[in-house]
């Protein structure tokens, strides 16, 4: 650092007052619509049409701080309170973002209501506003060079123009955001190695457990901060456009509602029902994509119909006492991984009107046996030779894993059974963990093993609440014939989804294969749980056995 302030020129050439380099530049009012020749016309009418005096509010808000100036030739550092020009910006973004959502009258009493890096990012393009205010304007008091007073140089700038400084502070904020995530990456390793184990007495690297769910949490929702997982799920036309099919034709049911959105990601299905009517769309989602769901909605004129919001469902409180319709992308591999779920069903016991919808309706889970030999050598027995060398150390804790693959129908040796049905309108937390429960198949060709299980479901969108999907019926019967039913699948056979299927392997080290017939019948129970330590991953355990063969066993897997 020394060097650096060693280097700095002090002398004036290089140094100015920053001047606005706005000229004849039309400014949008801060609570409104409305379009002004200049800055000072716009914020007089703050003053007289909304009782708003931004200059009064930024010195009141303001702390004392360092700042240079320049007074009759002679260089000054100049006290002054007040905010500085990046805590002015945040201001006027934070207040733009609030009038731009619905709050007429955003909370100013305080800086660190708006101190958020990410408003230093303009919420309108071009704003002459956030380039009208320099730190001089204000002159409490004043220390020549050499007084004593502490200065650094960080408080002397060089001359920049405003315009230049918006895409610095936008650098500025990524770059302390890298330093945000290094820290925490850090402060995870700051682990307690004073306790000692009660068995072993040594010294132990003891984390606790509240803390590490609270990581694997901020895991899981920063994973869906980028594009990539957003983009995958778009362009699964599938998924999205049952979504907006059922949706559109269905616009008497959204028009004049109050819609709730549970983790809306980039607001595309915000998006649907507001433009299906929904007087009123709330978009939530505790990841950093909602800034970017936010500027979607702006951008396509929703800015008046849907309001964003960052946080849990189960923490924030959402501006409606009650919502008509709950809509959510909530189905994760096998259905119920990530546990998304439990959010979706506590809002609707939260918010939902007692004779709300929820979109989707209902959901199905399905079982078949797997018959693919291809399919395993080539992920099991591909390890016992690789390029010649014996790596079958890579097999070790192989059929731990439940796996995500697309398959075709041929490699089902049954016909799948349907283990479990959720109504959303009144499913409960507790059904979401359960054991033992039954199915019953029979294999419909000659197999040489039962290499493992498929698991799949199905998803459907009723318009009424009194609406009943029978347990046999597929996705495809159900929409059959009926242009206003809407469902899918993620099975063999349909197009395919960014779900895929989940494919149990068989540990045949453990669990001997013997050929088996058409016309034999497995049959075993079933049951899904979430391990203690990571809610968001799911534990599956399936018990089975063939009629009139040795063929049986017990396993469990594990999809993370």
């Amino acid at each position: 650092m020394s060097s650096c302030s060693e280097s700095l020129d002090l002398e004036d050439d290089g140094w100015e007052d920053v001047e606005p380099d706005v000229e004849n530049s039309q400014v949008v009012d801060l609570f409104g619509h409305d379009v002004f020749d200049d800055v000072d016309a716009m914020l007089e009418n703050c003053k007289i049409s909304h009782d708003f005096d931004l200059p009064k509010v930024r010195k009141q808000l303001g702390v004392k701080a360092l700042h240079k100036s320049s007074v009759s030739g002679a260089r000054f550092l100049t006290i002054v309170s007040g905010l500085n020009f990046f805590e002015t910006i945040k201001l006027i973004n934070y207040i733009r973002y609030e009038v731009m959502h619905g709050n007429s009258k955003p909370d100013t009493s305080s800086k660190f209501i708006f101190d958020d890096p990410t408003f230093l990012k303009p919420v309108l393009q071009d704003d002459p506003l956030l380039y009208s205010f320099d730190d001089d304007q204000q002159d409490d008091g004043s220390v020549r060079e050499g007084d004593e007073a502490e200065i650094h140089n960080s408080d002397l700038q060089p001359s920049l123009n405003h315009g230049e400084i918006v895409p610095l502070a936008t650098q500025l904020h990524q770059t302390r955001q890298e330093l945000d995530s290094l820290r925490m990456f850090v402060g995870r390793l700051d682990w307690d190695k004073e306790k000692k184990l009660s068995e072993c007495d040594q010294t132990s690297l003891d984390i606790d457990a509240g803390e590490q769910a609270k990581d694997r949490d901020l895991d899981y929702f920063t994973s869906y901060s980028y594009n990539e997982i957003h983009e995958t799920m778009l362009k699964d036309t599938i998924r999205t456009d049952a979504y907006r099919d059922f949706i559109y034709e269905n616009k008497h049911i959204f028009e004049g509602k109050v819609v709730l959105d549970v983790g809306c990601g980039t607001g595309i299905l915000s998006m649907f029902c507001a433009r299906a009517g929904a007087k009123k769309v709330i978009a939530v989602d505790n990841s950093d994509i909602i800034h970017k769901a936010s500027e979607n909605i702006f951008k396509n004129g929703f800015g008046e119909t849907i309001v964003c919001l960052r946080g849990k469902i189960e923490e924030i409180k959402i501006p409606a006492a009650k919502v008509d319709i709950i809509v959510s992308e909530w189905m994760g591999y096998c259905l119920l991984y990530e546990a998304m779920l439990d959010s979706v069903l506590w809002a609707r016991d939260r918010y939902l009107n007692t004779q709300g919808l929820m979109v989707p309706s209902h959901t199905k889970l399905y079982i078949a046996p797997l018959t693919d030999p291809d399919y395993v050598t080539e992920h099991i027995s591909y390890w016992r030779s690789v390029y010649g060398f014996d790596m079958t150390s890579m097999l070790a804790n192989i059929y731990d894993d439940a796996l995500v693959r697309n398959l075709e129908p041929a490699a089902l040796a049954a016909a799948p059974a349907p283990f479990i049905e959720f109504a959303l309108c009144d499913t409960t937390k507790e059904q979401l963990t359960f054991s033992g429960l039954p199915f019953m198949m029979e294999l419909q060709t000659d197999i040489d093993a039962l290499d493992g299980f498929v698991i799949w479901f199905d998803t459907f969108f009723c318009s009424s609440r009194n609406d009943l999907v029978p347990l046999r019926v597929q996705a495809g019967d159900w929409t059959q014939n009926r242009e206003a039913r809407k469902a899918f699948t993620t099975g063999p056979g349909a197009p395919d989804t960014h779900w895929h299927q989940g494919i149990l392997l068989i540990n045949r080290s453990k669990h001997h294969a013997q050929a088996l017939k058409k016309g034999q019948i497995i049959q075993g129970q079933i049951g899904y749980q979430a391990p203690a330590n990571n809610k968001r991953e799911l534990e599956i355990r399936v018990v089975w056995e063939v009629t009139g063969t040795c063929e049986k066993g017990a396993q469990k897997w594990l999809m993370r």
